[in-house]
């Protein structure tokens, strides 16, 4: 066992027991509320085929370990999403079957668990007609509630111009799109202690809303309701760097007409592994409560570490009942609690 996973699990069960204490100490169990907008799902076609491509192994997971790790912390509804290494594969054939497969086997467990789960779809972005494709099939047939889509592809982020095809259609259709990190291709082979999950990930969703910023997707694509995960990584402690990016822009009235503050005040940011003193406050600098959503990563952290930190930020009420639910239907009402 490695000393991360030993450091996650003695977060876990730390996290858990302060989070009974809570709950114990209301001496009740309230009516589950929460909604958890970054919850994994790994699907056995997937599993297995990861394992194929030489990648490691996906965590021990069943849709029943989901529901139970939900029941014991008051988590209502979890939005589905893949994660890393998720479908970016070379064999574009291999990424159109996996998105399907996944997909279908996502909105099963919608179905098969009414009122307990959502669904991100996700895409082979890499191939623009292929995502086209399927986030149709996603959208109209399987009425996945948004999609999910990984920070990078290669050497390409979302703001990138070959995926304005995807981006057009997503706009025409007032989609949400969930985005979580994945190591770039500049950082696959790091000789270090640290793994790039660590550093890198908060990076590339910072570099992604970067491209989304400054590249003018954001602000050409105004329908789309983007979701940050972990906090918005970095994005939060780079905003005078920022800055100065945006004076120096060429074409900024084309590409910010209403300056890289606006848009970043308009996407979302899940509280995934962003629930500690730091990164709330740095992020509620940026932001309202009111963009700010309950997200878990399950199964690499747990709702009662999550839970934890968010009490211990001593939000108001008003605003803590906002993030662990309410934000959550006011981007997607149709969410059945």
């Amino acid at each position: 066992m490695t000393f991360e996973t030993n450091r996650r699990s003695f977060l876990t069960g730390f996290a858990a027991a302060g989070a009974g204490a809570l709950l114990r100490a209301a001496g009740t169990t309230p009516k589950p509320h929460r909604i958890d907008i970054h919850h994994h799902l790994f699907p056995p076609s997937y599993s297995a085929a990861i394992v194929a491509q030489g990648q490691p192994p996906s965590p021990a997971w069943t849709p029943a370990r989901s529901i139970e790790e939900m029941d014991k912390s008051g988590v209502a509804l979890s939005v589905l999403s893949l994660s890393p290494p998720n479908i970016i594969f070379p064999d574009a054939a291999l990424n159109r079957r996996l998105a399907r497969e996944v997909n279908e086997y996502g909105a099963k467990m919608v179905k098969d668990y009414p009122g307990r789960f959502g669904l991100f779809a996700v895409l082979p972005l890499a191939n623009v007609d292929d995502s086209l494709r399927e986030l149709e099939y996603a959208l109209d047939t399987l009425k996945a509630d948004g999609i999910g889509l990984m920070t990078s592809y290669h050497d390409k982020w979302l703001g990138d111009a070959t995926h304005a095809p995807v981006w057009e259609e997503l706009n025409r259709r007032k989609a949400v799109v969930y985005t979580h990190p994945h190591t770039p291709a500049c950082c696959e082979n790091l000789k270090d202690e640290v793994v790039a999950g660590t550093i890198e990930w908060a990076t590339d969703t910072t570099r992604t809303a970067a491209s989304l910023m400054f590249s003018g997707t954001a602000a050409r694509y105004p329908e789309i309701r983007w979701i940050l995960s972990h906090g918005g990584g970095t994005t939060p402690f780079l905003l005078s760097r920022f800055q100065v990016v945006e004076a120096g822009l060429k074409d900024k009235e084309k590409r910010l007409p209403r300056g890289f503050r606006f848009e970043l005040q308009k996407f979302y940011y899940d509280t995934a592994q962003a629930n500690h003193p730091g990164a709330l406050a740095a992020l509620l600098k940026l932001v309202q409560p009111s963009q700010v959503l309950f997200g878990t990563d399950y199964p690499y952290r747990s709702s009662a570490e999550e839970i934890e930190g968010l009490a211990a930020q001593r939000f108001a009420a008003r605003d803590l009942h906002s993030i662990e639910r309410d934000n959550a239907l006011k981007l997607l009402p149709q969410l059945k609690v």
